[in-house]
């Protein structure tokens, strides 16, 4: 069985030991990390090194930030996503390990969708990178590779995926293009692990700071992780850990991980 989760940390160094502690327990064979919000070289590689981890980051001072953390060795195939080389946002690296095609995305947020009445330039990106993105998953489901795209979308793909549905439907996370965007790619064939696993139930991922969110489960569920066929077939089992967000200095995100059994 290979496990795989993905966890936007929100500051890799200022929540290092609740990484690390759940990475010990929870012993992910791959991890994804996102918003790790620090340059490559102040990423704290020697602890994860110490857990026998082995490192893919594409880091970016104080904002945004992706790495791919493996138990085997790394074929790095993409630190940024192709389509566009002027866009120096970290928000993607891809590699192979373990017999798997993993990437790492943090996907723009995209607020303000309105700048002046008109839509603003943050969720023009946003879909922009979308389209890129299905652009380059349908480039990596041609190839036939058991391929997992897993990290931060910030997309909440349906009403079920919130706790009030009509409270987002302002935000660039649930605005009618971004969905569409979304189901556009999983449409390629890709399996989101979650609801394979769990049709209709009604959990998070993420949690706001503000207005005691998390103590009323006021969440959303924008953390995916994206199967290729070849990797659909080998899902075990998947799930949401709601334990690290309780914990002092949580990042907003809980992991999400997803079993696949050896090929």
């Amino acid at each position: 069985m290979i496990k795989i989760a993905s966890w936007n940390v929100n500051s890799v160094r200022a929540r290092l030991a609740n990484v690390l502690a759940w990475a010990r327990e929870a012993a992910p064979d791959i991890l994804l990390l996102q918003e790790l919000k620090c340059e490559e070289s102040a990423f704290p590689a020697l602890e994860f090194e110490d857990l026998g981890y082995n490192l893919a980051v594409v880091g970016q001072k104080t904002y945004n930030g992706v790495a791919i953390l493996s138990k085997s060795a790394i074929e790095v195939d993409h630190r940024r996503l192709p389509g566009e080389p002027d866009d120096a946002q970290a928000r993607y690296v891809e590699g192979f390990t373990m017999g798997v095609r993993v990437a790492s995305i943090y996907l723009p947020n995209g607020n303000p969708i309105a700048d002046a009445g008109q839509r603003s330039d943050k969720f023009a990106y946003k879909l922009a990178w979308m389209e890129r993105l299905y652009r380059h998953a349908r480039d990596l489901l041609a190839s036939e590779d058991a391929t997992i795209l897993g990290g931060d979308f910030n997309i909440i793909p349906e009403p079920a995926d919130v706790h009030d549905p009509e409270g987002w439907e302002k935000d660039a996370l649930y605005q009618p293009e971004s969905r569409a965007a979304f189901r556009k790619t999983m449409f390629l064939g890709l399996t989101d692990a979650f609801r394979a696993r769990h049709p209709t139930a009604q959990r998070y991922t993420w949690w706001d700071y503000r207005s005691g969110a998390w103590a009323k489960d006021q969440g959303a569920r924008i953390d995916h992780l994206l199967l290729s066929p070849q990797a659909a077939d080998r899902l075990q089992d998947c799930d949401i850990d709601r334990k690290p967000r309780g914990h002092d200095k949580a990042s907003d995100h809980t992991p999400i991980w997803c079993a696949l059994r050896e090929k």
